[in-house]
């Protein structure tokens, strides 16, 4: 693919953007720090969640959890309870391991470099580069979900281009300099004007119907886990009795994935529990 752009074309492009934020910025709390702790939780967060959605979970975790420290330190449980509500418990799980392994690697502070924030839990393409540019304005293109959708409508780029393609194509549009601000601007204008329904361009996945699938049964299962000591396994399958999927596979699931563990009672025979696991 060749795209054939000259420096007045990437500049239009560039003031129509930054026109349309300067009249339509939105305010998040997230956006008021440059703290790459901060970044790095908020980054996690908005992943496949919306933004509004996110607010007042970010400010209720960083009251909790103000650094790397403190949720490293943290219960599992307490982890899942505070991110209640934001779906996808393992992002949560991840997101501890990540202050983990930031403490024992990096001394608890949150790398800068892309290449080291790639080697984190849960951590991506786009977030190795979004946390970076967020937080210190690192002249980096992140391309998300909104930003490909722009590019490919704006420029009028097959929906079918490949990921290095459009990063190539992000990279020659991003202006020096003005990173954080550009990537708030793109996100903004995705959100509010050049929408997917706008546009008819679909992400690259597409979430499932959520309500009774099988990380619907995940989730309340692990809502249910948090607020109780445990549950037996019996119990568990009678409460749950309808639910289409293998239950003992989400269980297996669960506890191969380090959210659940099963509680091994010093009696014989004795019925087993699952509780979230470390509580």
């Amino acid at each position: 693919m060749t795209l054939d752009l000259n420096s007045q074309h990437i500049e239009l492009f560039r003031q129509k953007i930054f026109d349309f934020y300067q009249l339509n910025r939105r305010s998040f709390p997230w956006r008021e720090t440059t703290d790459r702790y901060a970044v790095m939780v908020s980054e996690i967060m908005l992943q496949q969640t919306q933004a509004e959605r996110v607010a007042g979970k970010f400010t209720a975790w960083m009251h909790r959890f103000p650094d790397t420290e403190a949720l490293a330190s943290a219960s599992l449980r307490d982890v899942l309870l505070l991110w209640s509500g934001l779906g996808y418990n393992s992002r949560g799980q991840r997101l501890q391991s990540c202050a983990k392994v930031i403490m024992e690697r990096f001394n608890g502070v949150v790398p800068a470099a892309p290449q080291l924030l790639k080697s984190l839990p849960g951590i991506g393409d786009y977030t190795c580069r979004s946390i970076p540019v967020f937080a210190d304005n690192l002249d980096a293109a992140a391309v998300d979900t909104n930003i490909r959708r722009i590019i490919i409508h704006e420029f009028a780029l097959p929906v079918d281009i490949s990921k290095p393609q459009m990063q190539s194509v992000a990279e020659l549009l991003l202006p020096e300099g003005r990173s954080r601000e550009w990537h708030n601007a793109l996100m903004d204008y995705g959100s509010l004007f050049l929408t997917s329904r706008n546009t008819g361009i679909r992400p690259l996945t597409r979430q499932s119907k959520f309500q009774g699938s099988k990380r619907w049964y995940r989730g309340r299962l692990i809502k249910e886990l948090i607020h109780a000591e445990g549950m037996f396994l019996e119990e568990i399958e009678e409460k749950y009795a309808d639910c289409p999927w293998n239950l003992q596979d989400i269980v297996s699931d669960l506890i191969s994935e380090g959210l659940v563990e099963r509680h091994e009672s010093a009696e014989q025979d004795a019925p087993k529990r699952l509780k979230i696991k470390g509580s």
